[in-house]
């Protein structure tokens, strides 16, 4: 089956970028001129996915306000004859696109926001994206879940996006145990959370993209809680294994973590002097404030 709807965890509280989250979304901050969620589902929207289903807490009606029309806004630009702009606006949700809220109840790990999706999914393979996340595929070629469907279709099953990181930084990720690590798709036999680097089973982390089936709703719903109560996706991903099929994909791009500070500001700096209008200001800047 094609792969239809993504799911977008975004009921997080944001605190290490307090004091800005304390009224805006985390995923709402803008990098450049774009705020984390319209990079999220701008790169769904290119993988052929027109379903869009955020599952959201409390204080995040800016993300719902953000893809719902804006009639004001749209006829001040309109009556400007800004039609530049008012494309612009309108791209943020093109008309085939739908958008669907789910309000998680308590934030109980990212294994129970994808399950408060599970009636929206249904008995389809669906993709899970993480906002705080930010992917840039390679110049000219397709979006990291652009590829990571394509392998899903040459290869039915979950699919994790997975990047290399040094053996020293395994505690902070889901490191997977694979066969064939120098193959782009390789098959998952286990997967650790959080390894010291001494009992590590690779340096391939899983990132913030997946392709999932139907069979992992059942799958977290058989998983015990963690720690303060959480229910968390890995583990219901990892009893998926050996019933299923589980692959690692190592993608071809780049991956900043915009739910820390340093990732955050990579990705400003990094994607402002990709930018045309900007990379000179942007360049002449750094260059006299490193001299």
């Amino acid at each position: 089956m094609r792969i239809q709807k993504a799911v977008f965890p975004v009921g997080g509280l944001g605190t290490r970028f307090l004091p800005a989250t304390k009224a805006i979304p985390k995923e709402m901050l803008p990098v450049v001129d774009k705020p984390l969620i319209q990079y999220a589902v701008e790169e769904a929207y290119s993988a052929g996915i027109r379903q869009m289903i955020f599952i959201t807490g409390r204080h995040k009606r800016a993300i719902g306000d953000h893809f719902d029309a804006a009639f004001e806004l749209e006829y001040e630009l309109e009556r400007g004859n800004k039609t530049e702009l008012l494309q612009i606006v309108h791209a943020i949700k093109p008309d085939d696109m739908d958008c669907v809220f789910i309000r998680q109840p308590r934030p109980l790990g990212l294994g129970h926001a994808v399950l408060c999706a599970e009636k929206v999914v249904g008995q389809e393979p669906f993709a899970v994206l993480l906002a705080d996340d930010l992917m840039v595929g390679r110049p000219g070629g397709p979006t990291v879940l652009e590829q990571m469907v394509r392998a899903y279709e040459r290869s039915p099953g979950t699919v994790l996006a997975v990047q290399d990181v040094p053996r020293e930084e395994t505690r902070r990720y889901g490191v997977v145990d694979v066969r064939g690590v120098n193959e782009s798709v390789a098959e998952v036999f286990g997967m650790v959370e959080k390894p010291v680097p001494e009992v590590a089973p690779s340096t391939l982390a899983v990132a913030g993209r997946y392709v999932l089936t139907p069979g992992v709703f059942e799958s977290i719903r058989r998983q015990p809680r963690g720690a303060g109560g959480e229910i968390q996706l890995t583990d219901g991903i990892a009893a998926l294994i050996g019933t299923e099929k589980v692959f690692a994909y190592r993608y071809e791009g780049k991956r900043y973590d915009c739910g820390s500070k340093e990732g955050f500001l990579q990705a400003t700096i990094d994607l402002a002097l990709a930018d045309p209008e900007l990379s000179g200001a942007v360049r002449s800047h750094m260059q006299a404030a490193l001299a």
